[in-house]
């Protein structure tokens, strides 16, 4: 009975499928994509996975959320092309925490795992699954912080007597009338002044 359980297990491991994706920032040869790539499938060849495909951004910033084979990775994701996502570390994938919990809730939604090895997290485990959850806490903290700066600085702005919002432009409502006087049409008169059809006509009634 014992060996009929155990092929059914590995039977089970090489259905998965796994995506490794991997970056590096520069070209001129002081880093190397294999490194990551290499660990990452001996990684896959260790747990019985089979490897769908190798998505490397070449001499691409981890500022950008757009890459293209991460993009490509994303897409294969989408059409369930493979089963789990294996990255060497969370900054080789993701530019901030936003960025990855985005990305996480993309997988888990749509029933892709995520292993980054160096910080030894998978999300099919319960303690991957705490690392997603405190990421989320995190993020939201984050967002909730940046909100309450944001309207704490908008309070003292008001509080010290400045005008929020965009500076009122200079208008020439003198020029605006003799423009008019001369037959020049109010768009034509707004994109002489640079402003609004609404902005030129108010300025010349102002007037």
């Amino acid at each position: 009975m014992a060996p009929r359980i155990l092929r059914q297990e590995q039977s089970g491991l090489m259905s998965v499928r796994a995506g490794i994706y991997a970056r590096v920032s520069t070209l001129n040869g002081s880093q190397d994509p294999s490194m990551q790539t290499g660990e990452l499938e001996e990684y896959c060849r260790r747990r019985g996975w089979q490897i769908h495909d190798v998505y490397v951004d070449n001499g691409v910033s981890g500022r950008k959320d757009s890459r293209p084979q991460l993009n490509r990775m994303m897409q294969d994701a989408h059409e369930s092309r493979f089963s789990v996502v294996v990255v060497w570390r969370f900054d080789r994938f993701a530019r901030s925490v936003s960025h990855l919990l985005r990305a996480l809730e993309t997988f888990n939604a749509l029933g892709v795992q995520f292993v980054s090895l160096s910080e030894q997290v998978d999300t099919s485990t319960p303690m991957g699954k705490m690392v997603f959850t405190v990421l989320g806490a995190v993020a939201e903290l984050e967002r909730n912080l940046i909100v309450e700066r944001v309207r704490a600085g908008l309070r003292h702005a008001r509080a010290k007597g400045k005008r929020l919002g965009r500076p009122k432009k200079s208008v020439d409502a003198a020029q605006i009338v003799s423009l008019r006087a001369d037959g020049t049409s109010w768009r034509g008169i707004a994109k002489k002044m640079g402003v609004s059809v609404g902005t030129a006509f108010a300025a010349s009634h102002a007037k």
